[in-house]
Formats: structure tokens, sequence, C-alpha cells
């Protein structure tokens, strides 16, 4: 939207000198109220605060009991926003829906949009009554709000507090409110428009640097989908990724209240899904109703917006923002916005693809070559100082010697073999690496046994190869990881212990699995960080479980228990 020129309010003040000259001495008095009415509806940046300053000003400068303001949808044919004044909220809670504006005055003042003055509103042809509950209102004014020319809505006033009915000289007082209120809405349209601007850019900033930070591709996933569930004020964020046969699968969610969505797949028969993956956006009215939803997750929301997540001509996945059933449609700007911001989470994943490939490719070089030195120097020179100890031990007439020094070559030749053993697992590419859920969980116990000088104790219960689903899997491990990584940093313990039980029931009677990580560290301090526990809880809680800590396995309770569980 263009800004506001400076000489509208000059203007403005202009055409009401003109439209109040050879008028009565009454209307004239009522100039000043009408000038401070101007000066207080021009005071202020932010849009809503605006609007009920309109109403409430628009209502003392007629006397009238309740004023409203309808804001007309972007079609153009009902209303987006209606903002009142004058009617207490447990009455208008008692109401209930407010109107659309596609019938009744409301609706004939959106396609008709000029002044309307009416004795009894009731007895209009044009009326559609009121809902049970609704105040009583006789007397009416409408009067349409024009920003920059277009129509941005129409002021409402009904029941003027004297009994009587409004005159010429309210419509013109309201009619130059009505004029100053356009220009006051122009600016304020504009600062608004600035701000949500900025928190996207915001948002994009930051999911970028979770990207780029080099931690858990999970975790930044999770960032992607809060970040757009805030900006977008919406209930949800999701991120989908490809899943099998041209299908979408949910990997990534953010939401105040848990729904299960987690791992949902969307099928590759899908209209919406098609689409995504053509690169195109979808926007939906209505989650709920839209045949296109194959989902039954799809029944609890209402305005939708799914984006592709494309950068370069490549469709990386989608991101979903839904609202609640009943919440407004997302505007124009907020689908651009939204589509911009799509489009830096795609180039800040492909970039994190990018870095996350050249470390792999730095680890998978620099494993090569630990594995050549082993190979090269280390196993040679074991070798040889077996052959020199062979030697000795030939050479020595001591039995006592010879038997320690053949013990010593024994052991010797355990090393040679443990060493081939690493480098063959070195030598083994990702592809060839065992995926079982056992060897994941003790793969993690040993890479965090190098920065805490020790081996946590760990216990398997049950087949958890076998019973624990990949979903579930993936998110243990990122919460053993993360568990695990609370210890070291902050428990300072000098013992930890991990059991993996495939065999619990959950409080819903679901077959689940449990996770424990407990040691004998310092424990959790008062008003320490909780951001690594807030990780867990939501990791457990996206696919219908929980997490909670508890006392440690110290003397006396010392440490902590972290507890995660979750279905099958």
């Amino acid at each position: 939207m263009p800004a506001p020129d400076p000489k509208d309010s000059l203007d403005a003040a202009t055409e009401a000198t003109r439209s109040l000259q050879g008028l009565s001495t009454e209307l004239t008095a009522r100039v000043p109220q009408l000038l401070e009415a101007m000066r207080s509806v021009g005071t202020g940046l932010e849009l809503r605060s605006t609007l009920d300053r309109i109403c409430r000003t628009a209502a003392e400068l007629a006397d009238a009991r309740y004023a409203a303001i309808g804001v007309v949808d972007e079609e153009g044919d009902g209303l987006s926003d209606f903002v009142t004044y004058g009617v207490p909220q447990e009455v208008a809670d008692r109401i209930g829906r407010r109107p659309d504006g596609h019938r009744g005055l409301l609706g004939a003042l959106i396609h008709d949009p000029v002044p309307m003055r009416l004795a009894d509103l009731r007895t209009d042809p044009r009326a559609a009554g009121f809902p049970e509950g609704h105040p009583v209102m006789r007397t009416f004014l409408g009067v349409p709000i024009r920003v920059q020319g277009d129509i941005f809505g129409n002021l409402y006033l009904t029941e003027k507090n004297d009994g009587g009915e409004f005159n010429d000289y309210d419509l013109h007082m309201v009619r130059v409110l009505a004029t100053e209120a356009g220009i006051a809405i122009g600016n304020a349209r504009l600062y608004e428009e600035a701000r949500q601007r900025e928190r996207w850019i915001d948002g994009s900033v930051a999911v970028t640097t979770a990207l780029l930070a080099g931690g858990d591709a999970d975790d930044a996933l999770a960032v992607v989908a809060e970040q757009a569930r805030r900006l977008a004020a919406a209930t949800a964020g999701m991120v989908l990724l490809p899943a099998d046969e041209g299908a979408l699968e949910i990997v990534a969610v953010a939401e105040d209240e848990p729904s299960g969505a987690l791992g949902t797949v969307i099928p590759g028969e899908s209209r919406v899904v098609a689409t995504l993956l053509k690169g195109e956006a979808v926007f939906v009215d209505d989650s709920a109703t839209d045949d296109r939803m194959l989902t039954r997750l799809a029944e609890r929301y209402g305005p939708s917006m799914l984006l592709p997540l494309q950068s370069g001509g490549r469709v990386l996945g989608a991101l979903a923002t839904p609202r609640a059933r009943g919440e407004r449609p997302f505007t124009e700007a907020e689908r651009t916005l939204a589509t911009q911001f799509a489009s830096q989470a795609a180039l800040a994943l492909m970039m994190a693809d990018a870095q996350r490939d050249r470390e792999r490719l730095a680890v998978y070089e620099d494993r090569d070559r630990i594995a050549r030195d082993l190979h090269d120097l280390v196993i040679q020179r074991l070798f040889a100082t077996g052959m020199m100890l062979e030697g000795a031990q030939r050479k020595s007439v001591v039995p006592e010697v010879q038997t320690g020094v053949g013990r010593a070559v024994d052991e010797l030749d355990v090393t040679i073999q443990e060493i081939r053993t690493a480098i063959f697992a070195l030598q083994q590419g990702p592809a060839e690496a065992p995926s079982g859920l056992r060897t994941r969980v003790l793969r993690e116990i040993n890479m965090a046994a190098v920065p805490l000088g020790y081996k946590p104790s760990h216990r398997f219960v049950g087949p958890v190869d076998s019973l624990v689903g990949e979903l579930t899997g993936k998110n243990l491990i990122a919460a053993l990881r993360e568990a695990l990584s609370n210890a070291f940093r902050h428990a300072r313990a000098q013992h930890i212990e991990v059991v993996v039980d495939a065999t619990v029931t959950l409080p819903d009677g679901t077959p689940g699995v449990r996770l424990s990580v407990a040691d004998d560290g310092v424990g959790i301090p008062e008003g320490g960080r909780r951001s690594g526990l807030r990780n867990l809880r939501r990791r457990a809680e996206s696919l219908g479980g929980s997490s909670d800590c508890g006392p440690g396995i110290g003397e006396d309770g010392a440490g902590t228990t972290v507890v995660w569980e979750a279905p099958l």
C-alpha cells in the first residue's frame, strides 16, 4: 500500500471546513469537539487500538450508546473483523459469533458504501434481525471509511443516548471523522505491515542460524516449525519431508496442545501433495471441510497454508501452518510473507545439508587416515614388539619370565585383533553400518564415554530392535543424546546408568518403550536452565508419550534420573 500523503490531513480539515460552512450555530459550536475527536483518532500507530479509539471517539462525538467498525475482507463481500464499543464483554460472549456481513444492513453497506441514517433499523426491509441476547438497537447511522480511496470498512453508530434520532449534524460530524479515521488507519496499516515484515525477517534469521549451527537436524526442523507457527499466528507449525511412494511425512511439529501429528503420512495420491511437490503453494479456507485434505488430522483445523520448501528448483519438503476452526483466514500479506519465509528456510536447509555433507566427508577422510595409520604404523610396531618378546622368551632360562613374556605376547595378539576390528569399522560406509536400535544406543554410549572419561553402564529389557518403531527409535536416540549431554555438561557425575525397556505399558494402556538415564551428579539447581528437559518433553509429547525427571542414583538420591517414554 502506498504511503499516506502528508497533506491528506490538511485536505480532510479543508473538506470539513467547507462542509460546515453555512450550517447552524449548533453545529459550529461542536467544531472544537470534532477537532479534538480528529486529534484523538490520529494518536498512536497500533491498528487494533486505532480501531478501538475510532469507535469510542465516534460514539462520544455523536452521543451514541454503541459503535462498531466492520472491516471488509479482501474479497469485498463480507467482514474479516468486527470491532465494537459499548457492548459489555459478557453480552458479546453470550451473543457468540460476530456478524460476517453477508446479509442484512451490514451487507447492504458493504455492497453500497454510502452514508445511511435510519429512525428504526428494525423496520428496514434489509434488516436481518438480531441474534438472541443482542442489545436492543433502533436508531442507526452508518458511514463508510475509505483508506487511500479504497473501502476499508464501515463505521456504525446505534442508539442515541437522548432517545432521539441521529440528525444531519451528527451525519456531517461523523463523515468528517471517518475521513480522518481513514488516514489514521492507513498509517496504522503501514506500521503493522512494517512490523510484520520485521518479525518474519527475524524469524528467517533464527531459522538460518539454527540450521547452520551444526546441531541435531531434528532440532533444527523443530525450530522451523516453531518459528512458522509463531509468525503466522497459527495453531500449529509442521515440517513435512518426502516419504515412500511420493508421500509427505510430518517430521517436526510445534503446537500448544499435543495432537499426535508427528509421523503422520500424507499419501501421494493427495492433490495437495501433488501440488506441493510441483513447487506450488496451497491455501485452504477450512481444512475440516476441504475435500483435498485426506487425513483425519485435518478435521481439527480451519484456515491453513501449505507451502513448498523449495530452493533452486528443488522441492525439499513442505511447511504447514494451520489455524483452529473458526479463526480468520490468512491475508494476502501473510501468504506472501509466509511464502518468502518458506523459501528462505528451504535455502537454509540446503546449505545445512551441504555443510553436513562436507563435515561427513571430512570425518570419512579422517577415518581413512586413522585406519591407514593404525594398519601401517601401530599394528606393524606391535607385531615387531611381539617378535622381539618371543625372541627374548626363547633366550630366557627362568620359567617365570618365559611365562610372563608369553602372556604379554598373547595380549599383544589380542590387541592386534581388536585394532584390526576397529580398522574394519572405520572403513565401513554409512550404508554398511548396522541400524538396530540396540546398536545405535551403544554407539551413543561409546561416544559419550570420550568426554565423560568413563563408559556409562547400560541395560536392555525386551527385544528393543524388533518392537520399537523407526520414528520412536529415532526420537529415543535423540533423547538419549540430550540426556547424556546434560549429564556431561551440568551434572559432574561419576556414574551414569542407561536403561532401555521395551516391555512397559504407558498410562493410557498402550505398549511403549522407556528410556532411563540416571546419574549421581549434583542434580538440577533451583532456577537452573531447563531447555534440555523441555526438548525431551516436547519430543515425547509429539509421539503421545511423556518425559520427567526425579532423584538420581547417588547417596540420598543425589543426582538426576531422566525418564523418557513413548508408544512403540
